[in-house]
């Protein structure tokens, strides 16, 4: 079993910054590629990011380039997404995603992610 927890959202005007976090806990051995994607409402979900298991292969949207930096601690099994320089259209809820994978090369489609977190908010509004 995958468990994948989140979070970090909020509320957060416009040109601010937040950071998210996601921690795994496994009962069986990676490595695993972890990422980001988002959904906002009425949306299909998107990729924003994500990270190679030893952090030498990152990918990042066209749209959060520049603004969002994915980033991994494996001591303790935890991704981060440093926001920055937010925007309303970075409104919705994010997921933490991951599946197991050694290759440095990573997915940017979900359904190649076998497991899922719950989401955190991150609403930008002034």
């Amino acid at each position: 079993q995958v468990q994948l927890v989140e979070s970090g959202g909020g509320l957060v005007q416009p040109g601010g910054s937040l950071r998210l976090s996601c921690t795994l806990s496994a009962q069986t051995f990676g490595p695993y590629v972890m990422g980001w994607f988002r959904q906002a409402p009425g949306k299909e979900r998107e990729f924003v990011a994500a990270i190679s298991y030893d952090s030498s292969g990152t990918n990042h949207a066209d749209s959060v380039k520049g603004r969002f930096t994915i980033s991994r601690h494996n001591a303790d099994f935890t991704i981060y997404l440093q926001m920055n320089s937010l925007k309303p259209e970075d409104t919705a809820v994010y997921y933490c995603a991951a599946y197991k994978d050694a290759n440095t090369v990573v997915h940017t489609t979900p359904r190649r992610y076998e497991y899922w977190g719950q989401g955190t908010q991150v609403t930008v509004s002034s």
